[in-house]
């Protein structure tokens, strides 16, 4: 009789042969690295707070671009040099980073646009307590058509928490 498979109406699919298995082997295996490079890059580039322990910086993806997060430390250094407006977003405003440029509470940004750089390309960092508010504040200045936006990542907590103190301007 014939060597047809059994039930399936169909030829069975030929084994691969010679080059054929040699292409399969490397094929899966170049699918391995690839496979093997993407779970480290999710694993380191996600671990802890998500902050490159080198620069103190992390990119946040936003509707429309992007912002970067910083460490109280990375923003210390910055502010030794300060080539940025920094902007508080906290609403109430409870105090403030020495060195601060203006408040603006985060869902007045858009309000009081004319308050910030007309420079669409100027660094513009905001800061809020915790971080909430300024992620809200950061994603308003990319919508408003900034393009060189940061965060203070853990806000005036994190300040806090890294040993620097906050001024109170009283400003409302």
């Amino acid at each position: 009789m014939g060597s047809r498979p059994v039930g399936t109406g169909r030829a069975a699919a030929p084994e691969p042969r010679g080059r054929g298995r040699l292409y399969l082997a490397i094929l899966g295996g170049g699918l391995a690295i690839v496979a093997l490079a993407a779970t480290a890059f999710f694993f380191l580039g996600n671990s802890g707070s998500g902050t490159a322990p080198t620069t103190g910086e992390t990119a946040v993806q936003g509707q429309g671009g992007h912002w970067t997060n910083v460490t109280p430390d990375r923003l210390a250094q910055m502010l030794q040099a300060k080539d940025f407006t920094l902007v508080n977003v906290k609403t109430p405003y409870i105090g403030e980073i020495n060195g601060t440029d203006s408040y603006i509470p985060y869902d007045q940004l858009t309000a009081r646009a004319a308050d910030l750089p007309k420079d669409k390309t100027a660094r513009i960092l905001v800061y809020c307590r915790s971080g909430a508010e300024s992620a809200l504040g950061a994603q308003t200045l990319l919508n408003l058509g900034y393009t060189d936006v940061w965060n203070l990542d853990g806000g005036m907590n994190a300040w806090q928490a890294s040993g620097r103190a906050l001024v109170n301007l009283n400003r409302a």
